[in-house]
């Protein structure tokens, strides 16, 4: 692998939209699309930005997703410093260890279980948005309504108090900052750990109709699942059941009021199936898992005439996948209406595609009409330049969304 003149990734975005992935991508599809990087460790990687060849190694079993191997490219020292074979999420491992894990917690994110989830979301949704309404103009859009939805829902799905809901979020923000440092990562782990194995000896005591409860009966008892692997799966769920949901929820809305017609799209069709695909246009123009997927090949591999080496890791900038214009037509462009836009690859692709999309889509398809039926004239309160947006963290975003209305 070549080792002079390689760029450090994360490459940089440009200055003007705030919504689009680094320019280079643009070039890089084009001219070099199996490219080295050097990651913020020194290590040396293979980007890839087409699409084509990030959805064959997300279904390659060659390519291993385990973060211990060695060679797997690690997003950052936190992120490196809480890897431990003892206590991985089923995401971090390959199959078949991998969905034997997983398949403990999909019938909890399925398409049916999630739609009986709605009306339930709508609640919480509409509580907040009083809330939002009662206390009036200005307000922070990112503490007031597009976190708390997804960790009030999280919460409940997996039986965590609303009370505590503070504390995974503060934990979680440290385990997904790509400056952690490893201390910091740990102590976020620990913390977070430490309490939901608390919580675990609780639902043994008395479960609830809640999914903690349910893997404690049905899979701790018996032996099947360790509690260790329950309590850092669920570590897993936490962080991303909310952090994700609230960085599209924050980030969409303000492509949106960039969009003026296809705003009013979303607030006043009364298709769900148009709601459904304006959702899958925003998961596809702004990919906020913008750090890549990762993995490492477990042998040669050729990609694009590339050989990539046993050992070398490789990272998926989905970004760049999802405004290929190969696979989506004019792909700088939000189009609210695109045809076929659940190709896009923003829950991945392959058996570890995202467990919990389902949940996420059916957040987001409530909370974005609701928002904009709710506050009409809402409108930023600040330039796009004076927006601090989440180039520091593992998933692309907002710090705070000032709205008035």
């Amino acid at each position: 692998m070549p080792e002079t003149a390689v760029p450090t990734f994360p490459l940089s975005r440009a200055s003007g939209c705030p919504f689009d992935p680094p320019p280079q991508y643009a070039t890089l599809r084009e001219e070099a699309p199996v490219s080295p990087i050097r990651l913020w460790n020194g290590q040396v990687a293979w980007l890839l930005t087409r699409y084509a060849d990030q959805r064959a190694v997300l279904a390659d079993p060659r390519f291993s997703a385990d973060v211990t191997r060695p060679g797997h490219p690690a997003q950052s020292a936190g992120v490196e410093a809480s890897r431990n074979l003892d206590r991985l999420p089923f995401i971090a491992r390959d199959d078949p260890e991998h969905n034997h894990q997983r398949l403990m917690f999909t019938a909890h994110f399925t398409v049916k279980r999630v739609a009986a989830m709605r009306p339930r979301i709508q609640e919480i949704i509409d509580r907040l948005l009083d809330d939002m309404e009662a206390a009036g103009p200005p307000a922070d859009l990112v503490s007031a309504f597009a976190l708390p939805m997804p960790s009030l829902v999280i919460s409940e799905l997996l039986g965590v108090p609303h009370r505590d809901r503070g504390l995974f979020q503060r934990a979680a923000r440290a385990l997904v900052t790509l400056d952690s440092t490893p201390e910091q990562a740990r102590a976020a782990s620990g913390e977070l750990a430490a309490y939901l194995d608390e919580l675990i000896t609780v639902k043994e005591r008395e479960p609830a109709d809640d999914l903690l409860s349910t893997l404690v009966v049905e899979r701790v008892r018996t032996g099947e699942l360790d509690r260790r692997h329950l309590v850092e799966n669920a570590i897993l769920l936490l962080s991303a059941g909310h952090e994700t949901t609230a960085n599209m929820t924050a980030l969409g809305t303000l492509a949106l009021l960039h969009h003026p017609e296809q705003l009013a799209t979303v607030r006043d069709s009364d298709d769900p199936a148009r709601v459904a695909n304006a959702v899958e246009e925003l998961l596809r123009y702004l990919t906020i898992t913008h750090s890549g997927r990762r993995r490492v090949a477990t042998e040669d591999v050729e990609i694009a005439g590339t050989v990539v080496r046993a050992g070398e890791g490789v990272v998926l900038a989905n970004d760049a996948g999802n405004r290929d214009g190969t696979v989506f037509p004019d792909p700088d462009r939000l189009d609210i209406d695109r045809p076929e836009v659940r190709r896009h690859m923003a829950f991945g692709h392959g058996s570890h595609q995202c467990l919990g999309q389902n949940l996420a889509r059916a957040e987001l398809q409530l909370a974005y009409p609701a928002l904009l039926r709710r506050f009409p004239g809402l409108r930023t309160t600040v330039p796009d330049g004076e927006l601090r947006f989440k180039e520091d963290m593992l998933v692309y975003g907002v710090h705070e969304l000032p709205v008035a209305w």
